[in-house]
């Protein structure tokens, strides 16, 4: 028992300290190798929007849009040399993280709503991350939690 309430407190204090390294950013802001190649693959792209993002340690460009009008919005992400490092998924009604992910997340929140959750593959070895914007206490949260369910950051938005 002891060690679940110290697991407990260091995952708290270690929280405490990080942030998400999520920043929306203006099309015209998009590094322009990102931009070109991102043009090359959807010359038709609609909607665009991007935000700077880490994951698996990598700064990285995160760009939503759509295909055609009225359709879902995909989610690819870059590195910011321009290459394309993977594709990821809205996973927000589907349930796929670790049921200890929501043990961690009520330790952090007492009360919270996942507003969106976004699957991101690590395309170079194992694992994966689940980018969330969590809603608690009537404040919106950035979380980026891993594929142990381990909460990797966490940033209020």
């Amino acid at each position: 028992m002891r060690n679940k309430f110290l697991s407990l407190g260091l995952i708290v204090l270690s929280m405490s300290s990080a942030s998400v390294s999520a920043e929306v950013i203006t099309k015209d802001a998009i590094p322009a190798p990102v931009l070109e190649k991102f043009y090359k693959k959807h010359p038709n792209a609609l909607d665009i929007s991007a935000e700077k993002k880490t994951h698996f340690k990598q700064a990285l460009i995160e760009i939503s849009f759509k295909e055609e009008k009225d359709k879902e919005v995909l989610i690819e992400l870059y590195r910011t040399n321009g290459n394309f490092f993977v594709g990821a998924n809205n996973v927000t009604t589907a349930n796929m993280m670790p049921a200890i992910a929501y043990d961690h997340l009520k330790a952090l929140f007492n009360n919270y709503t996942i507003k969106e959750a976004i699957l991101v593959v690590n395309p170079n070895g194992v694992g994966e991350d689940y980018d969330l914007i969590v809603n608690a206490s009537g404040e919106s949260w950035g979380i980026v939690v891993s594929h142990k369910g381990d909460i990797l950051q966490k940033d209020r938005i």
